[in-house]
């Protein structure tokens, strides 16, 4: 075990100069002796990289020849780190000084660890926790990701409740702490989703190699969030449903996903009725457009689809029960009123 093995702070920056100056500052007072700062510009039109190179000499910069989203930007940001940890970091996240040693000593102690979060607090009101990934996220029996301290709209306040260290389904790519070479190994990120639930596929790959996905609540971040695409932004939901039905098709085992592909169609199509009732004409017509988008995928050859190892949706982070039954039927408001983990 290495106390100190080096670090690269990897941030994905797309048209992103006022977060750079926001937040960049708290990056750089990070204690951890053994780190470099990295910013991956995704072929940003503002003045990011002048502002870059003008202002923070000392960070590293590489400037991808086009904009690949979240994916295909770190995919191709990446190959110019080596590193063996890195600490993948929104550009919108204030960080606090002490944050990497945790979260290092957590991995050098588990061989087997692949990633690991902090807990993940909004910037805006930092007593409660944030919408993208709050205290570490877990899946349920239908394939919706969801997270301890916050429940679909339902955002918990921090009290302490989770300031633990526990195994999870998958971590935040908001601030992540992965092994280089197992991102590496794994061929990084999926590119075709270009954002959302790239980080969680990814989890859910290393699980079914044997890996394990942390979270350690004794430190935290800040996040703004919403910096790419604003909740209520109807590309923001196309993405989300489509992702996740492609996420679930490359992951979960096929006997389950059979059976599970034609109950999803239903549950989607009632969340679009509830859009369209809510008179969100917008967002309910990019759920069928997202089905019409997976069907697409599902067609074409090619495109690296099948990640294979799909093991038993058993284990830390996996709920057998499903988290839209909880919460919109029984109307629980935390995951920890029905799910402990394990």
């Amino acid at each position: 075990m290495q106390q100190h093995p080096h670090v690269a702070v990897a941030l994905l920056n797309y048209n992103g100069r006022n977060h750079l100056e926001k937040y960049l500052p708290t990056v750089l007072s990070l204690t951890y002796p053994n780190l470099s700062v990295w910013v991956i510009d995704n072929a940003s039109t503002d003045d990011s990289v002048s502002f870059l190179q003008q202002q923070y000499p000392q960070v590293q910069l590489v400037v991808n020849p086009l904009n690949g989203g979240f994916a295909q930007g770190y995919n191709m940001g990446l190959r110019h780190i080596e590193s063996p940890y890195i600490f993948l970091l929104n550009t919108d996240v204030a960080v606090t000084p002490n944050l990497l040693q945790p979260l290092v000593d957590s991995m050098e102690k588990n061989a087997g660890m692949a990633a690991i979060q902090p807990r993940i607090c909004a910037d805006t009101n930092r007593h409660y926790f944030e919408y993208a990934g709050a205290a570490g996220g877990y899946m349920d029996i239908l394939g919706y990701p969801f997270c301890r301290g916050r429940l679909f709209e339902s955002v918990e306040k921090d009290e302490g409740q989770y300031n633990d260290e526990q195994l999870v389904f998958w971590a935040s790519g908001a601030a992540m702490l992965m092994r280089k070479k197992l991102f590496d190994d794994a061929g990084g990120f999926y590119p075709y989703f270009f954002m959302h639930n790239e980080e969680i596929d990814w989890c859910w790959r290393m699980l079914n190699k044997g890996y394990k996905i942390g979270y350690n609540g004794h430190e935290v971040v800040y996040h703004l969030g919403g910096g790419s695409l604003a909740k209520e932004n109807p590309r923001k939901t196309w993405f989300n449903f489509r992702n996740n039905l492609i996420m679930i098709s490359r992951n979960m085992p096929l006997g389950w996903l059979f059976l599970l592909l034609p109950l999803r169609f239903g549950l989607d199509i009632v969340a679009a009725l509830q859009m369209l009732l809510a008179g969100n004409n917008s967002n309910a017509l990019a759920v069928m457009k997202a089905w019409v988008a997976y069907v697409n995928w599902l067609v074409k050859p090619g495109n690296h689809k099948w990640p294979g190892n799909r093991k038993s949706f058993a284990g830390p982070g996996r709920y057998s029960g499903s988290v839209v039954w909880q919460h919109f039927v029984k109307k629980h408001q935390r995951a920890a009123d029905f799910y402990n983990g394990y």
